[in-house]
């Protein structure tokens, strides 16, 4: 036998009575969306490289627009893009994953120089010396005292 289950029901009256309770003003979802904003992208900022899927895209598409002109569908192209790609055997797609290689490392190229070109930048702006306010203020009093 069980013993009581007067413990059970009265929690259950206190969750009844916290969902009773009146709640704050909640922010809409659109308020909440409007609230996270990500650091501003910047326009000099090189491009990330396309996957070797991509690389295979770009061909497809052309050679899909040429066999199907009247088609206007992006998601037709698409459709058929990716079950052709995955119909395709590794040693098909090799040479669109060489080309995507060879993209990623002209990118980091890209992102090396953008990055010694930011530094340097930055660097000019900020150009202090390594003494806090409190020993410039005391390096003053002691020439103004002698």
């Amino acid at each position: 036998m069980r013993g009581p289950r007067t413990a059970v029901i009265a929690h259950k009256k206190l969750d009844a009575e916290k969902l009773k309770a009146p709640k704050a003003e909640t922010k809409t979802s659109k308020e909440k969306r409007s609230k996270k904003k990500s650091a501003p992208k910047d326009p000099d900022a090189p491009k990330r490289p396309p996957s070797a899927f991509f690389v295979f895209m770009e061909e497809f598409r052309k050679s899909f627009k040429e066999n199907f002109p009247e088609n206007k569908s992006v998601s037709t192209v698409v459709k058929a893009g990716s079950v052709k790609w995955k119909s395709m055997s590794d040693s098909d797609k090799a040479p669109y994953a060489e080309k995507a290689l060879k993209k990623k490392a002209e990118y980091e190229k890209a992102v090396d120089a953008y990055e010694k070109k930011h530094k340097h930048n930055n660097s000019g702006d900020n150009e202090e010396s390594d003494k806090s306010t409190s020993e410039i203020h005391d390096d003053a009093e002691q020439e103004a005292s002698s």
